[in-house]
Parts: structure tokens; sequence; C-alpha cells
């Protein structure tokens, strides 16, 4: 399917998209802070969008984080470094088609959900994830201090995710949804395999367990194991064709021939 679309829509793919992007929240964040423009006018309010304000279809894009400069310059630098390593593995195309994807659902849940505008936040939660799917042994250094990879935060941010869906009222639910949707429909056939492949590997490691733990010596009279009473021992008796004995019936037990 990818090499098809690549092949029709090739021509039509931005590169350096995130760069983009974040010249367009620094625009912003600069412009806001001297009073050349007012970030209300720019979030997505469906009711001001669909009755002439057009312009916010796009312009919340560019809304930057609500900060101080160090971390929003910060916030910058990670969404960069995601965002071109995304494009770098899959591609312009692909990287442009998960971001329309992940714009388009979060203005549908907008939509769905009147009275709530719309936020880039969830856009960037979704490469985050993705970044941590791809490369979950990337290390971020949290106060710039503590190396912590990124699948550890992946996870923390999948169990809140789970949280707000799970206990919260329908709004937030199709919130969730809305920021996760382009990562499932890019990762969910991985996702799936790698489930299939992990019961396989759990059903392959408990036969092998079993295995070990089967018992090497057994008593054919009483039935203990070397497993049930390790400190036993067991003999073989030849003329019961092999048969073994625990110590304390091997001198007792009547012979059996196994061809019988």
């Amino acid at each position: 399917m990818w090499e098809r679309l690549e092949h029709k829509l090739q021509r039509y793919a931005v590169a350096g998209l995130t760069s983009t992007l974040v010249a367009g929240q620094v625009l912003f964040y600069v412009a806001e802070r001297m009073g050349s423009i007012d970030l209300d006018r720019c979030t997505f309010i469906p009711q001001r969008a669909l009755t002439g304000e057009w312009w916010r279809f796009m312009t919340f894009l560019f809304i930057p984080p609500q900060t101080n400069i160090v971390f929003a310059a910060f916030a910058w630098y990670i969404f960069y470094l995601m965002g071109n390593a995304l494009e770098g593995h899959w591609g312009a195309l692909r990287y442009n088609l998960f971001l329309l994807i992940g714009t388009v659902l979060t203005l549908a849940a907008a939509l769905l959900v009147p009275g709530l505008p719309a936020t880039n936040v969830f856009i960037g939660g979704s490469v985050f994830l993705a970044f941590a799917f791809l490369y979950p042994d990337f290390e971020f250094l949290i106060l710039f201090i503590l190396p912590v990879k990124v699948k550890w935060l992946a996870l923390l941010t999948w169990i809140g995710y789970g949280f707000k869906f799970l206990a919260g009222p329908w709004p937030t639910r199709i919130f969730v949804l809305a920021s996760v949707g382009n990562f499932l429909i890019f990762f969910g056939r991985d996702i799936l395999w790698m489930m299939k492949s992990g019961r396989r590997r759990m059903a392959a490691t408990a036969r092998d367990i079993s295995k070990k733990k089967a018992a090497f010596h057994r008593c054919a009279i009483c039935g203990i194991t070397d497993l049930s009473h390790p400190t036993m021992d067991f003999r073989y008796c030849p003329e019961c064709g092999g048969l073994g004995y625990c110590r304390s019936h091997l001198g007792t037990h009547q012979h059996v021939n196994k061809k019988d």
C-alpha cells in the first residue's frame, strides 16, 4: 500500500516539515510576546472556524508551548529531533501522512466535542509515541542529569492515556482516541505481529521449562521422583526391563517383565 501511495503522491511530499512547524511556533511565540498577534484568534474553535475564520484549521498547529523561553526551546528541540528521526526512517511522504492523519483526527475530535478547542499537543504526543516505538532505547537526560530510556517514558504516557480513556468522560475519550489514532494506523499491524510472536515465544518457553522440570528418575512402585525427593537414590532393575525403583522398593519389588 505504501509503495503505491509513494509512487502516486511522492511529488507532493513536503520535506523538512518538522522544521516548518517549529519555525512557525517560534514565530508565533515571538509575535505573541511582542503583542503583534493574539493566539486566541489562532486556536481551532469549531464554531468560529465554520463561520468564516477558516485559518483556524491550520494556525492551531503553530500555537507555541505556553511556558518560558527555556522550556519552550527544549520542547522545540525534542520535537525537531523526533520529527526528523521519523522522516529519516519513513521518508517525507509517510511522515507527512502521519502528521496529516493526526491533524485530521484532532480536528474531527474538536468538531465532535463542542466547546473544546483543538490543540497540537496531541499531535506532538503521537510523534513522541512513534519515536519511542521505533527507537525504544534512545535515552533522554531528565533535568540534564538522569538518563532514562524513551520506552519507559512512553509506557508512562500509555498508562496516562489508558487511565483517561477508562475513567474520563466521553469528550476525553474522543481526544485520547484522536491522539493515538495515527499511531495505531501506522503501527497496529506491527503490534499485532509482536503480540502473536510474543505468545509463541511464551509457549515455547513454557514447553522448555516443562521439559526441564520433567522428572529424570521415577519409582515404578510409589511414584516418587528425583524432583519430589531430591535426596532419594534411584536404581534400575535389568530383570524388570529397566524399570526404576527408589531405595525403599529396590530390594522388595516383584520383578516385572515389561514385554508382558
